[in-house]
């Protein structure tokens, strides 16, 4: 088996000769994206035998799971299955080797109290990681298979697509690459092939009424967590002098008010890095003061941090050699909230900015707890205890490659994943894997209260009771906007359910079933909607040990 690497880049960094060199390459079937479900994808495809160009707009594959997601949130986890559950068996067997522990001992680390709930021995796969230990096995899976990959690649977003019909023939990428398929395969989270081939798609949340859902829409009274101001007790004014309009509203603080309660709207899920952090002084690096640091964006903290709140380091879920996982908690968090309204349809270059001006967010939240005079003392002290790895993302400042793009663009196709769907209130015949995790949606939104007082909207947590099976169709488009082309990334669903299916685990099933289905479509000639589902993928997918 071999890997092809070829080092690309980007449109405005080439020069116009390399340009006019450009050459057409074409496979079976071509895979847009880098992340985990694009890599599943690619790797089932060549094992039934397809030829596949990964072309990947990441240098570095697996997306999320290989960019900080260490604690995976693997919900009702026997309903992972297939090369997903796989994924997490070697992580396991790699812990398993004694020198995969450096900075501590797997005794030392099977002890911390909140491994145990996620790191149980007896379970056949490990669901806490470090983030290059996932790296080298997303690499290790295209090593192992005939795959060429691409990397730094990005679609042309403008004229990229070439359509014969309802078919896509080929698509570009900045640098003039140009990739020739049988099928392609949009494994992003952004939706960006998708919607450059004409395939509809919603960005935002639906109103209750689109889907007679419960949970979808503007959620003012829901309260499933810890992450709004009065469940925990708190009374924030918004005002630079509390209690005082005339002084002004603080940062990242909305004047909007509200709408009507389960209204649709343009916003999404709050954005955010799942840092990797560490508490080993041999490997810690402080936190570096970002650039356009401004102390002023962290007075809401503050306020909550003088008013005793005692969760900030909640969600330091740990990961193995003295790591952790760190995610959103309480009302003023990690979640950059309202500055990613823009994300989905905006151009590279504008996705960039709101990418750094998320880093500079984040970096400068953990600078501000760690080095203001004003942050109480036991929370400082605590906080300086910890830093970034050195021996993680060693090629970008040791601070994660990826944001957590938690929603984005969602594929209107053949068939619309909703609320029913998850809390099994429907009959889904044709499965391609299971969804395994709550609904789970963050904030969208700080606004003031009618009481003058600063609150969150957007969480939802609508927990369910067992995992719950995927229709086929949720990756498919409608079949006269687009027959060679499968979604596993920007699958067709409602905001609400999309809470659920966006979890890795997920989209790793949701890749491999994509690329089983791909396969068929290009062996018999067919329409990716015309794939029989009880006589070639049912068997396939139960063989390929997917659990439907």
């Amino acid at each position: 088996m071999s890997i092809r690497l070829l080092s690309l880049s980007i449109l405005f960094l080439l020069p116009l000769s390399a340009k006019e060199k450009s050459e057409t390459q074409g496979a079976d079937l071509i895979v847009y994206g880098g992340n985990s479900p694009a890599v599943m994808a690619a790797v089932q495809a060549s094992k039934m035998g397809r030829s596949v160009i990964l072309v990947s707009p990441d240098k570095h594959l697996g997306g999320l799971s290989s960019g900080g997601l260490g604690w995976t949130d693997n919900g009702h986890a026997g309903g992972i299955g297939g090369l997903s559950r796989e994924f997490y068996q070697r992580i396991k067997a790699h812990y398993q080797k004694p020198d995969s522990w450096r900075q501590q001992t797997q005794e030392e680390f099977r002890a911390t109290k909140r491994s145990q709930s996620r790191n149980r021995p007896k379970d056949d796969a490990m669901w806490i990681f470090e983030p290059h230990v996932a790296e080298g096995i997303f690499d290790q899976y295209v090593s192992e298979n005939d795959i060429t990959v691409v990397r730094d690649a990005w679609l042309d977003r403008k004229d990229g697509v070439e359509k014969e019909g309802s078919r896509i023939v080929a698509i570009s990428t900045l640098d003039g690459q140009r990739y020739e398929g049988k099928a392609f395969i949009d494994a992003t989270y952004e939706g960006d092939l998708m919607a450059a081939a004409g395939v509809a798609y919603k960005v935002g949340r639906e109103a209750n009424s689109v889907y007679d859902e419960t949970l979808n829409g503007v959620q003012k009274d829901r309260r499933d967590h810890a992450h709004h101001f009065d469940i925990t007790g708190l009374k924030i004014s918004p005002y630079k002098t509390p209690g005082d309009p005339k002084s002004g509203l603080l940062p990242r603080v909305s004047p909007k008010p509200l709408a009507a309660n389960g209204s649709g709207d343009h916003r999404i899920q709050a954005y955010c890095f799942r840092a990797c952090l560490t508490n080993d002084p041999e490997n810690r690096i402080p936190f570096p003061k970002p650039d356009n640091y401004d102390p002023e964006q962290y007075e809401v903290l503050l306020r909550v941090l003088q008013a005793g709140w005692p969760e900030f380091f909640r969600k330091f879920d740990p990961a193995p050699n003295k790591k952790t996982d760190q995610n959103n908690h309480g009302p003023f968090s990690t979640d950059n909230i309202g500055f990613n309204y823009d994300y989905p349809e905006a151009s590279y270059e504008r996705r960039r900015k709101i990418i750094k001006e998320h880093e500079d967010y984040q970096k400068g939240l953990m600078y501000f707890v760690a080095n203001d005079p004003r942050v109480p003392k036991n929370v400082q002290e605590e906080l300086r205890q910890w830093g970034l790895p050195k021996d993680e993302f060693v090629d970008n400042g040791n601070w994660s490659h990826q944001l957590y793009i938690r929603e984005a663009r969602r594929m209107i196709g053949q068939y619309v994943v909703t609320e029913h769907d998850v809390n099994r209130k429907t009959t889904v015949a044709n499965s391609i894997g299971k969804g395994v995790y709550t609904m789970d949606s963050h904030n969208v939104q700080r606004y003031i209260t009618d009481e003058g007082y600063l609150e969150n909207e957007g969480n939802v947590g609508g927990h369910i009771r067992k995992d719950y099976p995927i229709a086929f169709g949720s990756i498919l488009p409608k079949k006269e906007e687009c027959t060679n082309l499968l979604v596993p990334g920007a699958i067709s669903s409602s905001h609400i359910a999309f809470g659920s299916l966006r979890m890795e685990p997920t989209f790793m099933i949701l890749g491999q079933s994509a690329g089983t289905a791909a396969s068929f479509a290009i062996e018999q000639g067919i329409p990716v909607q015309e794939v029989d589902y009880e006589r070639d993928l049912k068997p396939r997918l139960i063989a390929d040990k997917q659990r439907l």
